[in-house]
C-alpha cells in the first residue's frame, strides 16, 4: 500500500526534503508539494520576495550540501545574457565564489526540476502544486491521516505532512504608519529616494540587505582608480543609522573548505546521553563546549588551545568580545575585511571561526535537552557572539559598507536592551536609548526600517488553525534544573515562566514543541507521527541557529528516515 507524504512549501527545505526521498527511492511512496508562488526552491530568500540584483549569497557554491550538480558546473550551463546580467565570467568562475541570491534562487529551481526527472526515472510518482497556499492542516487521528486545505477551499489527504512554509514577517505597523517598515523585504518597497536620515533597527545581514538597496536607490558605487569601491549620491542629505544592540557590525565572510555537516560536527549520541545521565537529564552546555569546541583546537591550533583552556564559557566570550569592544566597529570591520580577503586569497580558513561556526551547528541538535539555565546563558552570553562571528558578511558587502562609511553616509549608534522604537502616528518613528556615556537620548527619523531578522513567533502565531483548536501543537519550553533559579526567574517573568502541578520549573522559548526527527508534540507531550515542522520562524527555542542550507540537509535526512520507517496507515 503506497505511503502519501506532502511536503508543504517548496523552498531550499522542501527541496532538501524531496531530496532525501528523491535519493531513497522508496517505491511505496507518492509525493504532492504545495507551493505558494510560482517558482520552486527559491524560497523567500532567494526570490524577489527576499532580494534584489544586488544581494549576494554569504556561502559559496563547494559549502552547500551537495545537490544534483554543483554550482561550478550549473553555471557552465547558462545562456551568456544571464551571465552578464549578474556579472558572471563564465571562464574565471570557481566554487569559492558567492552567487547573486537571485541567480542562486534559479540555480535551486533548476535542481528540483533535475530531482524531479530523477524521481520520474526511477518510478516515483510526484504531484506539484503551484500557486497553492496551504490555509489549513487538519489533524485526524481515527483514520491515521492529515488533511490539507490549499487556498481555503480544496483539501487534500496524506499519510504525513512536512511543514516547510518558511519564513513570515508579520506586519505590525507597516501601511498603517508612513516610513515604517517592519521588514526591509521584499526589498523593491525600498526603492524610494530618500534626501533625509534612514533609521535601521540592527546591523545584521537583514539590515546589509536594507543597506545595498537604499544605497542604490539614492546614489551609485563604483571603483576608483585605485580600485577601491566608493559611493556617490547626489541626495546631500541621504544618511543611514543603524543600531546596533552591542554597537558591533557583524564579521566578514572568510574561507571555508566544505559544508560543515561534512565534518563530523554533530555531536555523538552516545556522548549526549551519557551526560545527560550524569547531569539529571540536561545536556550542559559546558560540556558541549568543551568537547565541541575547546578539544578541537588541541591539535589544530595548540597555541589557541593554551590560551582559552581553562575558560569557562562566560570567559571566554568576555575575552572575545572585549577585543571588538576596545576598536572602532568600522574600524575593527575594516581590520577583519583585509583578515579574511587574505584567508580568501590563500584558501586558509580562520580556524577559531570556523569552529565557532561549526559549534553553532552542532548545538542545533541537542538543544532542548539544555536545561532552562542553560539555555539562558546560551542565547544571553555564547549566541551574540556566535552571531557576530558566523555572520559571513560577503566581501562585496563589506566594500560597500565602508565606502558609505567613508563618504559620510553611513554610521553606527550602540542603542542597548533598553532600546524603544515608538511609531509617530503621522509617520516615522522616535527612538528611545541610553547611549554609551549612559545618557538617555531621543531622536526622531521619518523613515525607519525594523531590520533584526526574522522574528521568533510562539505557538499562538502559527498559521493553521485547526492544529491549535485540535490541541495538536504546544510552546516550546525547557525545565529549570534548580527549583530555587525557576521559582527567582517566575519571580521576575510570570509571563514567560510557569510552574506545573508537580513543582517544576519552565521557561517558555520561542516556537513550537518538536522532537529530534521534527514531529510536533501536544500539550501532554504526545510527538505525531503524521506532522512534521521544518518552518523557520516556530523552530528557533529548540534550533537556536535554525539557518542554512546545512540545516535543511540534516533536518530532511531526520524527518524522511522517520516516515519511510513507519508503515502506512490502512484506508
Amino acid at each position: 500500500m503506497k505511503k502519501h507524504i506532502a511536503i508543504l512549501g517548496a523552498g531550499p527545505s522542501g527541496l532538501y526534503v524531496y531530496k532525501q526521498l528523491v535519493e531513497r527511492h522508496p517505491s511505496d511512496v507518492t509525493i504532492d508539494i504545495f507551493e505558494s508562488k510560482q517558482q520552486l526552491g527559491a524560497g523567500m530568500p532567494y526570490s524577489s520576495e527576499g532580494a534584489n540584483v544586488e544581494h549576494i549569497t554569504n556561502v559559496s557554491g563547494n559549502e552547500i550540501p551537495p545537490l544534483v550538480t554543483s554550482v561550478r558546473e550549473w553555471i557552465q550551463t547558462l545562456p551568456e545574457e544571464t551571465l552578464q546580467r549578474f556579472g558572471i565570467d563564465r571562464q574565471s568562475f570557481h566554487s569559492y565564489r558567492v552567487l547573486p541570491r537571485l541567480l542562486f534562487g534559479q540555480y535551486l529551481s533548476d535542481q528540483f526540476f533535475l530531482l524531479q526527472e530523477k524521481a520520474q526515472q526511477l518510478g516515483l510518482v510526484t504531484n506539484v502544486h503551484l500557486g497553492s497556499s496551504v490555509t489549513d492542516i487538519i489533524d485526524e487521528p481515527d483514520q491515521q491521516r492529515v488533511s490539507v486545505e490549499v487556498n481555503k477551499k480544496d483539501r487534500f489527504s496524506f499519510d504525513a505532512v512536512i511543514i516547510c512554509t518558511g519564513h513570515d514577517w508579520p506586519k505590525s505597523h507597516e501601511g498603517k504608519i508612513p516610513g515604517y517598515f517592519d521588514s526591509p523585504y521584499p526589498p523593491a518597497k525600498l526603492r524610494g529616494v530618500y534626501n533625509q536620515t534612514i533609521a535601521l533597527r540592527g546591523a545584521s545581514l537583514t539590515a546589509i540587505d536594507a543597506l545595498r538597496t537604499l544605497a542604490r536607490a539614492n546614489g551609485t558605487f563604483r571603483r576608483n582608480e585605485a580600485g577601491k569601491v566608493v559611493f556617490e549620491s547626489d541626495a546631500p542629505n541621504f544618511r543611514m543609522v543603524l543600531h546596533s544592540r552591542d554597537g558591533f557590525l557583524p564579521a566578514i565572510r572568510f574561507h571555508l573548505e566544505e559544508p560543515l555537516v561534512t565534518r563530523d560536527a554533530l555531536m555523538d549520541e552516545a556522548s549526549i546521553a551519557a551526560n545527560r545521565a550524569s547531569n539529571e537529564g540536561f545536556l550542559s552546555l559546558d560540556f558541549v563546549f568543551d568537547e565541541n569546541f575547546k578539544q578541537s583546537f588541541k591539535t589544530k591550533d595548540p597555541d589557541f588551545y593554551d590560551q582559552i583552556k581553562d575558560m569557562k564559557l562566560e570567559e571566554f566570550v568576555e575575552t572575545m568580545m572585549a577585543q571588538r569592544e576596545q576598536t572602532d566597529p568600522f574600524d575593527l570591520f575594516r581590520a577583519e575585511y583585509q583578515e579574511a580577503a587574505q584567508s580568501i586569497r590563500h584558501r586558509e580558513s580562520i580556524y577559531w571561526k570556523e569552529m565557532l561556526a561549526a559549534l553553532s551547528f552542532s548545538l542545533n541538535y541537542p538543544a532542548k535537552y539544555f536545561s532552562a539555565e542553560d539555555m539562558h546563558r546560551l542565547t544571553k552570553v555564547l549566541m551574540p557572539l556566535i552571531s557576530l562571528v558566523i555572520a559571513f558578511v560577503p566581501q562585496s558587502s563589506a566594500e560597500e559598507l565602508l565606502a558609505l562609511h567613508t563618504a559620510g553616509r553611513l554610521s553606527l549608534i550602540a542603542v542597548g536592551s533598553d532600546s524603544e522604537v515608538e511609531p509617530q502616528p503621522e509617520g516615522g518613528i522616535r527612538y528611545q536609548y541610553t547611549d554609551e556615556a549612559g545618557k538617555p537620548q531621543s531622536q526622531t527619523y521619518t523613515t525607519y526600517v525594523d531590520c533584526v531578522g526574522q522574528p521568533h513567533l510562539n505557538v499562538d502565531s502559527f498559521p493553521f488553525e485547526s492544529l491549535k483548536q485540535a490541541k495538536c501543537v504546544s510552546q516550546a519550553r525547557l525545565a529549570f534544573q534548580s527549583a530555587q533559579a525557576g521559582k527567582e526567574a517566575m519571580d521576575e517573568n510570570p509571563k514567560t515562566v510557569s510552574q506545573d502541578s508537580q513543582g517544576t520549573y519552565y521557561m517558555q522559548v520561542p516556537g513550537i514543541t518538536i522532537t529530534d526527527d521534527f514531529q510536533i508534540v501536544d500539550p501532554q507531550g504526545v510527538a505525531s507521527d503524521r506532522i512534521f515542522n521544518m518552518a523557520v520562524p516556530y523552530m528557533g527555542g529548540y534550533n537556536p541557529d535554525y539557518s542554512g542550507l546545512d540545516f535543511a540537509q540534516e533536518a530532511s535526512a531526520r524527518i524522511i528516515g522517520h516516515i519511510l520507517a513507519l508503515e502506512p496507515a490502512s484506508v
